[in-house]
């Protein structure tokens, strides 16, 4: 019963982090940028989702019809300003940039709220549900479903709207892109903002579900690249996949042998994956065209 309780728990804690995630896979996808600044990003979402819950007494919910806002429109600035200017070694400049927004959002935030350890609290937090001997927490289905809605969403905007072709035809050629009318450096900051956005949404959930402060963005960023890295870089569901594939393991791992090695488990198993397959699950080794 415990291995299953730990499955239950691996499968509804992955989709959460499949969310957070997918906004990092999603701007390499289409930029080649690997965003280091998506692990303060989702604490900032954390932290807003807090000053409007407690301080205003929103519900963390609908929060999100605020901080996704703000928060889109700080990674479409983001672009704009520093990124889009950005003409020689765009891969080791950009992610030069993203790390230095990353270092400059968590000071900021340690100036403001300082290094105590705060979390989000709402009537749904503590509650639960129990089915055939197993546990199910009313936050995390929450976490799970809203994350399931939001890259559903996410989905039918790349695969169903004009934007979503344009998006994808940057993936693949930006150069052949802009030959046929496609404003790339636009799709690719809306693609930025689209990213940030969604680590809004992550950052609600998170806040919720953990203790955080300015610095939780280390461990969560290492934990988002293995997410990412495993499922591909640039595969939205390559990373709910491989979310849920890594949760699950490191709930069973930490059920029967103990936490700490659950934490262990969840490098290694990303290093076993990727000796077979350098590409990730989900992920191609070909370079796209440029």
């Amino acid at each position: 019963m415990l291995v299953l309780q730990g499955i239950v728990d691996g499968i509804l804690a992955g989709g959460l982090y499949a969310l957070m995630g997918s906004g990092l896979t999603l701007v390499f996808g289409v930029m080649e940028v690997i965003n280091f600044a998506q692990g303060i990003i989702v604490v900032l979402g954390a932290y807003l989702t807090y000053v409007f819950s407690t301080h205003i007494g929103v519900d963390p919910l609908v929060t999100l019809l605020i901080t996704i806002p703000i928060m889109f429109a700080l990674g479409y600035g983001v672009y704009a300003l520093l990124l889009r200017p950005i003409k020689r070694d765009r891969v080791i400049m950009s992610l030069l940039v993203m790390y230095a927004v990353a270092v400059v959002i968590e000071g900021c935030l340690d100036i403001i709220f300082g290094g105590t350890l705060v979390q989000v609290h709402a009537a749904y937090s503590t509650s639960s549900i129990h089915v055939a001997g197993l546990e199910f927490s009313d936050l995390y289905l929450l976490a799970f479903g809203l994350s399931a809605v939001l890259l559903a969403v996410l989905y039918v905007i790349l695969y169903r709207t004009k934007f979503g072709r344009s998006l994808r035809a940057t993936t693949q050629n930006p150069t052949a892109a802009k030959l046929v009318g496609i404003d790339v450096d636009r799709v690719s900051a809306t693609t930025l903002g689209i990213g940030v956005g969604l680590g809004a949404a992550g950052g609600m959930l998170f806040g919720m579900t953990e203790s955080f402060n300015a610095s939780s963005s280390y461990d969560l960023i290492s934990r988002l690249l293995v997410i990412v890295i495993l499922g591909g870089f640039g595969s939205v569901w390559g990373a709910m996949v491989a979310a849920i594939i890594m949760l699950v393991v490191e709930d069973v791992v930490a059920v029967v042998w103990s936490p700490v090695w659950g934490q262990t488990v969840f490098y290694l198993v990303l290093a076993a994956v990727l000796m077979f397959r350098p590409q990730g699950l989900f992920g191609r080794l070909a370079v796209r065209a440029q």
